[in-house]
């Protein structure tokens, strides 16, 4: 109804783990994967980036459930939930699933876990050496060259300036996020990815819609250094499901401490126009 630039890839932070849950719910819509099915957390796998309840301070050896760590990675963005996922589903799943959703698959080839997103952004030298590697063949570098690295090695980089923002990382236009929302929730329709309705309603981003005029709402943002992301798809009380997408990076500053709040600001006045 309105965009700015809505066919233009930018970075989208953690909403790439709407990608992540629609390879996730295909699998389980073909009986290959279950929501009751578990998985344990190990130190190899562990991510950084969350607070409390990220399964990055669980101990190794800790049983969770798909569903569990599923509602995790949406519910409080959980970066070590989100690459077990990964693990669970494989990248060449995730990156089918970008294909059906977005016009910039080439971006997203390999598609990286959050590990390796920070040691590459952070190592010394590794983002230069990966950018280095022709595509075809940075699937083999990550195998050599990074997955085997500990995350500590990120400490001598750490930086809360944005780090290769604009050449590593996940990226989508707004319309392909606009349409990754449509597509989880076309998929919530069938009967055995019912639990995505709730996964997806855990984090309502703090936009303060009327629950009597937006019955049902979704969430899912992002941020890093530079980067900010915020989407919502809510249903009216007539029935009608809108998105309503804010991407917004800069490849060389931090974001302003306003940022936030600004574009929660301007999406609550689009949902208002809509409602």
């Amino acid at each position: 109804m309105h965009e700015v630039a809505s066919s233009t890839a930018r970075p989208t932070a953690s909403q790439f783990k709407l990608f992540v849950l629609g390879a996730l719910a295909r699998q389980i819509a073909t009986g290959r994967i279950s929501w009751d099915q578990t998985l344990t957390v190990q130190d190899a796998v562990k991510s950084l980036g969350n607070g409390p309840g990220s399964l990055q301070f669980a101990p190794a050896g800790t049983v969770v459930s798909v569903e569990e760590v599923a509602t995790k990675m949406i519910s409080i963005s959980d970066n070590t939930a989100a690459d077990m996922l990964i693990g669970l589903v494989g990248r060449k799943n995730v990156e089918a699933q970008v294909r059906r959703w977005t016009t910039h698959v080439s971006a997203d080839r390999p598609f990286l876990t959050t590990r390796e997103m920070f040691l590459l952004h952070y190592v010394p030298g590794l983002a230069d050496r990966y950018l280095a590697t022709p595509r075809h063949q940075r699937d083999a570098f990550l195998a050599s060259s990074v997955d085997p690295l500990p995350l500590s090695d990120i400490l001598p980089g750490l930086s809360p300036a944005p780090r290769y923002v604009d050449r590593i990382e996940w990226f989508a236009s707004p319309g392909d996020i606009c349409g990754a929302f449509a597509g989880l929730q076309r998929l919530s329709r069938n009967p055995r990815l019912s639990p995505l309705s709730t996964v997806l309603s855990y984090e309502v981003g703090g936009i303060g819609l009327d629950p009597s005029v937006w019955p049902a709402v979704w969430f899912k943002g992002g941020s890093e250094p530079g980067v900010l992301t915020l989407g919502w798809l809510a249903t009216n009380r007539h029935g009608e499901t809108f998105v309503v997408e804010a991407m917004v990076s800069n490849p060389g500053v931090a974001l302003s401490t306003t940022s936030i709040t600004d574009l929660v600001a301007l999406a609550r006045g689009a949902f208002g126009l809509l409602g």
